[in-house]
């Protein structure tokens, strides 16, 4: 996983000095699973602080999926298991 924080802003929809949402944009340095073969379509991942993401390769725009650390780490254990 990367030591880096998502940096997080107040979202444009909310009023000033408003309690309100805030968001943070995920990292987009995906890269392929070391499970893939070479030249196949296959999951790609981003680490993110205290997370992962996935998503499809064939399908990048398609949006990803994010995992808190712990079921990600289930994940790759049950996956090597």
């Amino acid at each position: 996983m990367t030591n880096s924080a998502l940096v997080f802003r107040k979202s444009s929809y909310s009023g000033q000095g408003q309690n309100c949402v805030e968001v943070a944009h995920l990292p987009t340095d995906f890269r392929k699973s070391s499970y893939s073969g070479r030249d196949q379509n296959c999951v790609e991942v981003a680490d993110l602080p205290s997370a992962a993401a996935i998503r499809d390769s064939k399908h990048p725009d398609a949006g990803h999926l994010p995992f808190p650390a712990a079921e990600w780490s289930v994940f790759l254990r049950t996956a090597r298991g």
